[in-house]
């Protein structure tokens, strides 16, 4: 059976309530989400295996870990409005059919170009399904209350499938082979292809007529050379390249919005990012994934590098803090129920400013599991605050709008992970610098991956030079966090989705 939702009024008795089918529906939506965010982070360990099998060159390397995440990027904005147009199910499950087929082309890839293209192909399909879960959600759930827990479990899963994706990778690739990563997808693609039309309604917005092609691309051209190019001068430092990307990304982002003002029906509405409850949540979205993104780099090289985990036991701890996540979500979204959601969206910034400030206390005597704890309430609050600020938005969203509305809230966090690599990344290698003894080897002064290379003693000297800049960074992470939970209470006290 088929079932279709036409746009509607706002008018009648009130949001239906949903019954078992929605709530099995929205079980269906999240295997696909779980592996389109695992996909970010499962190269890790198969990475290894994919060198020695296929020889890519260290460019071709790089493009093999970052292409399905530009790609990603780049395209959520185009593909929510295309589901606001065209249908959310029918880009939905095109996108799961495409995925499934890129996952195996990636699977059977015989070149690195071959493998490069196929992760492109990915980062498609998962631009197709990321904002069609979030708005098929908006459709779903009309009642605030349990569209709330929805995205309580959509935020979860995201961050869950980020953090599940080296540990799945490491098992995979020590049983398997490495194209196992990518043909662990199937199963769950292929229950969404059989289920999603018995239980996903097809909706889409009332705007008929042409695609904007025009817009579509001046989407990608800014975002796409934005976060590379940002990324980029996180990694490596300044260099013209990259730092071109940004300017032309700037650029070209200003003729997007432009013709955005200039349009009838837009494909990203200017009027509702004024709007305080949208605009609001997505400045906070941002905010909180630039402090996850880019404290988050530090804490990885930190549990390899300082205290000499294997990388699957590293992967294993980081785990550890997603118990946090699994009970602040729900009680926040509780806690909002009852009272002015930016007050409990504050809590939740607050919460996490106080995870990172136990952090900055850290150095090598520091028993692991004050780290992971630590670890576990920064990542609790911010999740916490990062859920109501999707539901904030979701809701503040016209269902007609739901796509790309959606598509902006991603982008935005998608960006905000860029800007804390940058940010954050610059000030814990200027502090990392400045704590190294000037004596040491230039290798040594750069990084603590080329301190590694060098002698005992200037290794010693790193590791505890690395930790000042991980102390510094979990500063600049709380300062943000506090920040974060000022700018709730100014701009979306009494904001209403």
């Amino acid at each position: 059976m088929t079932l279709t939702a036409q746009p509607e009024p706002a008018t009648g008795p009130g949001p239906a309530h949903a019954g078992r089918r929605e709530w099995t529906a929205l079980g269906v939506l999240m295997l696909p989400l779980l592996l389109v965010s695992m996909d970010v982070s499962v190269l890790y360990f198969a990475l290894p295996s994919i060198s020695a099998d296929l020889r890519p060159g260290a460019t071709e390397q790089l493009w093999i870990l970052d292409i399905y995440g530009f790609v990603l990027a780049g395209l959520l904005v185009t593909m929510g409005a295309l589901g606001d147009r065209v249908g959310r199910r029918k880009v939905l499950l095109a996108g799961t059919a495409l995925f499934g087929a890129a996952s195996v082309a990636a699977a059977y890839a015989h070149t690195p170009g071959a493998l490069i293209g196929a992760r492109a192909l990915l980062g498609i399909g998962g631009a197709c399904l990321m904002p069609a879960t979030l708005a098929l959600i908006r459709v779903l759930f009309a009642e605030p209350a349990q569209r709330a827990k929805a995205i309580t479990l959509w935020t979860t899963v995201m961050a869950s499938g980020i953090a599940l994706g080296p540990v799945v990778s490491g098992a995979l690739v020590e049983h398997f082979w490495w194209g196992s990563v990518f043909l662990v997808n199937l199963p769950a693609m292929a229950l969404l292809l059989v289920l999603g039309p018995l239980l996903l309604p097809e909706s889409k917005g009332a705007v008929t007529g042409r695609f904007d092609v025009l817009s579509a691309a001046l989407s990608l051209g800014a975002l796409l050379p934005l976060i590379h190019g940002v990324k980029e001068l996180a990694e490596d430092g300044w260099a013209p390249l990259p730092a071109a990307g940004v300017a032309v990304g700037l650029l070209v982002g200003l003729l997007f919005v432009r013709r955005q003002a200039r349009l009838a029906h837009p494909m990203v509405d200017l009027v509702l990012l004024r709007n305080r409850a949208y605009g609001g949540s997505v400045l906070a979205n941002l905010l909180a994934m630039a402090a996850t993104v880019g404290f988050a780099v530090f804490l990885t090289q930190y549990l390899q590098s300082v205290l000499g985990q294997s990388p699957f036991e590293a992967a294993l701890w980081s785990l550890v803090p997603t118990a946090g996540v699994l009970a602040a979500a729900p009680t926040a979204a509780a806690l909002a129920q009852r009272t002015d959601r930016a007050y409990v969206m504050a809590g939740g910034f607050l919460v996490a400013a106080a995870g990172f400030a136990w952090l900055a206390g850290v150095d090598r005597a520091t028993p692991l599991w004050v780290v992971i704890t630590a670890g576990a309430v920064y990542a609790g609050g911010l999740v916490s605050a990062m859920t109501l600020a999707n539901e904030l938005a979701l809701g503040a969203a016209p269902p007609e709008r739901a796509g790309s509305a959606a598509a902006v809230l991603e982008s935005g966090a998608e960006l905000g992970g860029a800007l804390g690599m940058a940010l954050l990344g610059a000030l814990g290698a200027a502090v990392y610098t400045d704590a190294v003894p000037a004596s040491a080897p230039a290798a040594a002064r750069e990084t603590l991956g080329g301190a590694l290379t060098t002698g005992p003693e200037v290794v010693e000297a790193a590791r505890t030079a690395f930790v000042e800049a991980m102390g510094a960074v979990a500063v600049g992470a709380a300062v943000l966090m506090a920040a974060s939970a000022a700018l709730s209470l100014v701009l979306l006290r009494k904001a209403r989705p």
